[in-house]
């Protein structure tokens, strides 16, 4: 009875270790493709990086070759202007003069930093 008994039991564990034999070959299969994955996600993203790599440094020569415009004189009153708006007041046109809030206002930023 006993031979009989450790004889299931090793077809039982031969089964085991086919199923397990046939699971790690599936994992070794998942883990191939997802290695090609790999290699080919890491190719492109090496060429999507040298483009922009390329793309940065003709911007860069671009923004080189552009001159910057000639800024004009603006003179004592504009320095005057700036000069309130630090010390907390309004120098645009709806409220010149009133006293602004902490936060920044649009308006007054607006007409201190265009180009006359």
């Amino acid at each position: 009875m006993m031979d009989r008994n450790f004889l299931e039991t090793i077809v039982a564990f031969e089964e085991q270790l086919k199923s397990t034999q046939e699971q790690f070959r599936a994992l070794k299969e998942f883990v191939a493709i997802m290695m090609e994955e790999h290699q080919t996600l890491q190719q492109e993203n090496r060429h999507l990086r040298e483009r922009l790599d390329a793309i940065h440094e003709e911007e860069a020569k671009q923004r080189e070759e552009q001159k910057p415009p000639a800024r004009k004189d603006v003179g004592e009153g504009y320095d005057n202007l700036a000069r309130l708006y630090q010390e907390g007041f309004h120098v645009c046109h709806p409220q010149f003069g009133s006293p602004r809030k902490e936060l920044d206002c649009m308006f007054c930023l607006a007409f201190l930093n265009k180009d006359n």
